[in-house]
């Protein structure tokens, strides 16, 4: 199925698009429910402080529908992603057939990454738009500044990732380049040659934690500064009751945790693309 094709995600949707995209319907009813919970949440809370239990029944309904599909694509992913996984292995292996085990070992790693991607990280930005529009939205029905502070806190959060993105390439290159010549340098047991390896990983792994500390840092200032001011904002501008007010803080925060995801995928893209760049790239045989 996949012989003569590009090995990239683009490939895999493609040839496999009937099982992801039954997936991913999946996935977006799941979020789509998820997403409403705290606004029923707070329609109950306002409706039980009146005696009212209409609105915590709606809840309930709407969290038993949530259990349910949620259960029924967990099932259904593994075994649909299983199966691509088998395909891939397979032609990604006969492909690179001549070359050294150590490098053959650390692409059929790599290319499992692709479907890692399809399986975790596009539901989870699914999952990411789907809550952040349902946020802006409810936000906005609120007060305009509420979505609009959300609104500018996403842009500068954009930005201060793309301003790391390259380095973020480069040292992912470098350590795919190391892990390729791992199983190589195990097989000559020389323990100084081993010790040089670990350390090469180490110091890339170092200088890679230590970037996403730093964007990550300047992220969370900026998603902080969000939750304050509309913390502020609903509390001393907006006559409300306490359901809303909950609903307010809530959906900030959901706004918040749905952001994180972005930057996430947007680094896990960029290992993706190193690696869709390598196993692509003319073989060479040992």
């Amino acid at each position: 199925m996949l012989k003569d094709q590009p090995l990239t995600v683009g490939t895999l949707i493609r040839k496999f698009l009937r099982p992801i995209s039954l997936t991913w319907l999946l996935t977006l009813c799941e979020t789509s429910l998820t997403a409403l919970i705290p606004l029923f949440m707070g329609f109950a809370i306002d409706g039980l402080l009146k005696g009212d239990t209409d609105p915590l029944i709606r809840l309930a309904a709407v969290l038993a529908g949530l259990i349910a599909i949620g259960v029924t694509r967990r099932v259904y992913d593994t075994r649909a992603y299983g199966t691509i996984r088998v395909a891939l292995g397979t032609e990604l292996i006969g492909r690179s057939g001549g070359m050294p085990v150590s490098r053959q070992n650390a692409r059929l790693g790599m290319g499992r990454e692709l479907v890692d991607f399809l399986e975790t990280e596009v539901p989870a930005v699914m999952n990411s738009v789907v809550q952040l529009v349902i946020s802006l939205v409810i936000l906005f029905t609120f007060h305009p500044f509420l979505s609009y502070a959300a609104m500018a806190s996403a842009t500068l959060m954009i930005a201060i990732y793309f301003a790391f993105h390259g380095r973020f390439f480069r040292l992912n290159g470098e350590h795919n380049q190391q892990t390729e010549q791992q199983v190589r340098i195990l097989e000559q047991r020389a323990p100084s040659a081993i010790l040089s390896h670990l350390d090469r990983l180490r110091r890339i792994e170092i200088r890679l934690s230590d970037t996403e500390a730093y964007v990550y840092g300047a992220i969370f200032l900026v998603l902080l500064a969000f939750i304050v001011f509309n913390l502020w904002f609903a509390a001393t501008n907006l006559a409300t009751s306490v359901g809303t007010i909950f609903s307010i803080i809530s959906y900030s925060w959901e706004f918040v945790e749905s952001a994180l995801v972005l930057p996430v995928t947007l680094q896990g893209w960029s290992r993706l693309t190193e690696i869709m760049q390598r196993i692509n790239a003319p073989q060479k045989a040992a």
